[in-house]
């Protein structure tokens, strides 16, 4: 049985390319509507194919993932904001000296700084992939997959 869930949580990372779509997905299959689960980054990118490369892989398709940044954000009632990045923990430290939010840091290495091979850097995606599930079960003990 779950835990008590927050009723929203916002990822966030550098650019929302990488680490917090991956997470916003994970965390979206794991606990399908239970908890809102949104995602931002200190500034916004398209989504980066080698995310949307391991993702299908576990069938989360975060193709048309529309990227955005703090500042894009339409709503900022968040229970947690968790921070990925360094610079999306500073941000959110700002965004949260006036609401009621937690914020909790899990630093995550940016796959993208990965050299080499195509099947190099792909396992470089899929270990924050697996490492980012890890830790969602681990902190939000969701329990069954829910059915949708």
């Amino acid at each position: 049985m779950p835990r008590d869930l927050p009723g929203a949580v916002l990822f966030c990372c550098t650019e929302n390319s990488v680490r917090s779509p991956m997470a916003e997905g994970l965390m979206k299959q794991l606990l399908g509507h239970a908890v809102y689960v949104d995602s931002c980054g200190v500034r916004s990118r398209d989504v980066d194919g080698f995310s949307i490369t391991v993702m299908d892989e576990l069938g989360i398709d975060v193709s048309r993932h529309n990227s955005k940044s703090f500042d894009d954000l339409e709503d900022s009632s968040f229970d947690v904001i968790i921070t990925l990045s360094p610079e999306a923990q500073h941000k959110a430290i700002e965004l949260t000296r006036t609401m009621a939010c937690d914020v909790e840091y899990w630093p995550t290495m940016d796959p993208s700084l990965t050299e080499g091979s195509r099947e190099r850097r792909l396992e470089s995606w899929r270990q924050v992939r697996d490492q980012l599930r890890d830790r969602i079960i681990k902190r939000f003990s969701p329990g069954p997959a829910p059915t949708v």
